[in-house]
């Protein structure tokens, strides 16, 4: 650190719990790839536009890059590294896998992300329509964003 002042913070990530130490302007973006080592979480436009850096925090899609580390004391937090359970694809990555909906991949933790948060937080199965309109804040160079569609509506049982 740069030998400035600090704050203490305590976040639950993925179901463990952390205390550290981090200096008021650390993004938490930047938290969870150089503190917790967690680089699953990709930084691309540090602007909150392309959506790579997108989190669970307490249950809600966010964007990293848009937060201070600060702001989540006492949240718990959900990264790429967590959809995963006792070494078994989330359902999701398996979908993304089977319906080659991802190429370089560097957008893909956050659209994971995001498309469980729209998966976990509906009553019913979303649409093909409202799957593309949460896309609409992802960037992704590579798929035509077709197969992430595919992948996604696979999930939810909407394809």
């Amino acid at each position: 650190m740069g030998g400035g002042h600090v704050n203490a913070i305590a976040v639950t990530v993925n179901g463990l719990s952390y205390t550290e130490l981090v200096e008021p302007r650390l993004l938490l973006s930047d938290f969870l790839r150089h503190t917790l080592g967690l680089t699953g979480t990709h930084v691309g436009c540090e602007h909150g536009v392309c959506g790579a850096c997108t989190v669970r925090l307490d249950g809600a899609a966010v964007r990293s890059c848009l937060l201070l580390a600060v702001q989540a004391d006492g949240a718990a937090i959900e990264t790429v590294e967590g959809l995963a359970a006792n070494g078994d694809l989330h359902p999701l990555q398996e979908a993304f896998r089977k319906h080659h909906a991802l190429q370089c991949g560097f957008c893909t933790s956050g659209i994971l992300m995001a498309a469980a948060d729209l998966l976990e937080n509906r009553p019913a199965a979303p649409t093909r329509e409202e799957i593309v309109d949460m896309l609409s804040g992802h960037l992704c160079r590579c798929t035509g964003y077709e197969p992430i569609v595919d992948a996604i509506a696979d999930v939810a049982g909407s394809s």
